[in-house]
């Protein structure tokens, strides 16, 4: 039974999203060959430059790349315990997704979020909307991956 001096690690409820901040989640992740080959074969991904070194060694690359896949969800999955986890309702939509440079193994990622809009809903008493970009960059400062996903928060106070 949670008592007055429980502190529970939490997400932001929509009043705290502050338009001005970046918000950085760290630490990074460096993506090994287990995560690449796990999650590929998981979502039944057969891509070849995915899983044969033999067939990427001989296209543009010359190494596998790391599954799109996997880099937005890392990326996405990075922001949770900062921003979203436990005063999230839902996700309402991915906007634009960009993988402007590859992802491949060895690479750590470090990803941050800024708030594009946010809004109380005008259907749900107690909860908001709010717009987050998301972006990865890979330890050499280089993009390799934004997208923009709208959530359904909790406003302080609402959560049943």
């Amino acid at each position: 039974m949670p008592n007055t001096h429980d502190i529970v690690q939490r997400g932001l409820w929509f009043e705290e999203f502050d338009l001005e901040a970046r918000y950085l989640h760290r630490p990074g992740r460096t993506v090994t060959e287990a995560d690449n080959v796990l999650f590929t074969t998981l979502t039944m991904n057969t891509q070849a430059l995915h899983l044969d070194a033999a067939y990427a060694a001989g296209e543009e690359f010359g190494q596998r790349l790391v599954n799109s896949m996997f880099t937005l969800s890392t990326l996405v999955g990075a922001s949770v315990a900062q921003l979203t986890q436990g005063t999230l309702v839902a996700n309402l939509r991915f906007g634009a997704v960009a993988f402007p440079a590859p992802v491949f193994i060895g690479d750590t990622l470090y990803a941050e979020t800024t708030v594009a809009a946010k809004r109380l809903s005008a259907s749900r008493p107690g909860q908001g909307i709010v717009t987050l970009e998301h972006l990865a960059r890979n330890q050499d400062d280089v993009v390799v991956a934004t997208a923009s996903r709208t959530t359904l928060v909790w406003c302080e106070g609402a959560r049943p």
